[in-house]
């Protein structure tokens, strides 16, 4: 049996209610001395006490309980890739007592890492500008989302069960879903699905009429898509409840990024509506994670047989751990989500080395590769490109890239890598991206490195005109 350590948690719950360890001890029915040993994580808790804990203090054991400390290690590791920290960089077994012992100091580090890495990117983009910096440590909802997804490990158990009970009980094959999904917001939520010209919804894919009870879909739709949108709306209206109470939890304290989670949680539910943990567990497993046959096999798109499987973290039914990452032709990053080590590229673009921009070239086509982080960290890397929908002959080649990628150690278990050569194949270097990566040398720098980096030998031309 794993034991659990609580002790930041539990300090923290005795703080917020204002008592003292004896007093907290006298509530728990054990002694001072336990209490401290607690607090202090030198003692794991026994069930008997966690049960008490949770009877006295009317919380939720996963308050208590829950480790969220590997995506939190993931994320300080990242961190401290950072040029800025390359002499005294804290190894492994530091990180881990960090967060063992201080867990609120590891958060508040990371916190104010990436208000540095937010400041000074908008310090860039206004400079010369003669624009005011406005809310310079203000963090991106799309940031905020991201972390919020990190802390919960790209997994919400709630969520997978309301999916699990989605047709209750009734058999619906993929072939079946759509009328199926109809029949339902008409039974259940008396909503009427309208199929409409793009005409009549110009640059819109979706739009749910309350007055009206209806909700209207674009033609520009394709059959997923639409199908993945009904159950969007679904999952906005019918579980409320459960994405409110995901929510309330998130720390998120502006409007723009609750209302960008609550899109991402009904995403995240439709995913496991259309495309059940177990089966899709099963049949990743059995196809080596062949995302074209995923795709076939369940009805979806090819991006969102790729994003759910990100989510399969599910404690004794864990899938590979991947990460997600979608770019737009100018390499801007849309969309990403994390269950890796790897440091997602949030400021700047991702890194012009991986092959993910590379496969606008070749639309369609699978395009596999290694690579290696500063840290030596290595991954393997999978991309190609996926289109929009395209509302007009004027807006055609709506062409976006995703990447998933995952640790080397998980080379095996992915069909794409059969045919690489691994362990013989190339290592592609790569970084972040251009602003913190430290390989000065790199023929693909795009920017001054912006900590750690030397002045230009004017009596030297580099790689680049960053390097000399």
């Amino acid at each position: 049996m794993l034991k659990t350590f609580i002790g930041p948690r539990l300090r923290r719950l005795r703080v917020e209610n204002g008592q003292t360890q004896a007093q907290m001890a006298k509530a728990l029915g054990i002694s001072t001395s336990y209490v401290n040993l607690l607090e202090k994580n030198e003692r794991s808790v026994s069930v008997p006490v966690l049960l008490k804990l949770l009877e006295s203090y009317d919380v939720d054991w996963r308050e208590i309980a829950e480790d969220d400390s590997s995506a939190v290690l993931a994320d300080l590791r990242g961190a401290l890739q950072d040029p800025i920290f390359d002499t005294g960089r804290p190894d492994l077994p530091q990180l881990r007592a960090a967060l063992t012992h201080s867990p609120d100091l590891a958060t508040s580090f990371l916190r104010l890492h990436r208000a540095y890495l937010a400041a000074t990117d908008q310090l860039m983009s206004v400079s010369g500008a003669g624009e005011p910096a406005q809310s310079l440590q203000a963090t991106s909802p799309e940031a905020a989302v991201l972390n919020f997804f990190r802390q919960h490990q790209n997994y919400f158990e709630d969520l997978e069960k309301a999916a699990e009970g989605f047709w209750g009980g009734q058999r619906v094959t993929a072939d079946d879903v759509y009328a199926g999904v109809k029949k339902r917001l008409q039974d259940q939520l008396g909503l009427h699905v309208r199929l409409v010209p793009v005409s009549e919804m110009p640059a819109t894919l979706r739009e749910y009429d309350e007055e009206r009870r209806e909700v209207r879909l674009s033609e520009a739709l394709d059959h997923p898509n639409r199908v993945f949108q009904l159950v969007h709306v679904s999952a906005l209206l019918e579980q409320r409840d459960v994405i409110d109470g995901l929510l309330s939890k998130s720390r998120l304290d502006n409007a723009n990024g609750l209302a960008r989670c609550r899109v991402e949680l009904a995403n995240y539910f439709a995913a496991a509506v259309l495309m059940p943990y177990r089966p899709f567990m099963t049949e990743a497993l059995e196809s080596k994670y062949d995302f074209d046959h995923l795709a076939t096999r369940f009805g979806v798109s090819f991006e969102q047989a790729c994003h759910r499987a990100t989510t399969l973290q599910r404690r004794g039914a864990r899938g590979v751990p991947f990460f997600f990452l979608r770019i737009d032709k100018a390499g801007n990053v849309t969309k990403r989500f994390n269950a890796t080590d790897f440091h997602l590229a949030e400021y700047g673009g991702a890194c012009p080395r991986l092959d993910v921009h590379t496969s606008f070239r070749t639309p369609g086509r699978i395009l596999s590769q290694l690579v290696e982080m500063p840290d030596s960290s290595q991954y393997f890397v999978i991309s190609r490109t996926v289109d929009r929908p395209s509302f007009a002959r004027q807006h055609q080649d709506v062409r976006l890239a995703v990447a998933m990628g995952c640790g080397t150690e998980h080379i095996g278990s992915i069909c794409y890598a059969d045919q690489l050569g691994v362990p013989a194949a190339h290592t592609t270097k790569i970084g972040i991206n251009c602003r913190v990566c430290p390989r000065i040398d790199c023929d693909q720098r795009a920017h001054h490195a912006l900590v750690l980096s030397g002045p230009v030998d004017e009596r030297r031309r580099g790689a680049t005109r960053y390097s000399s």
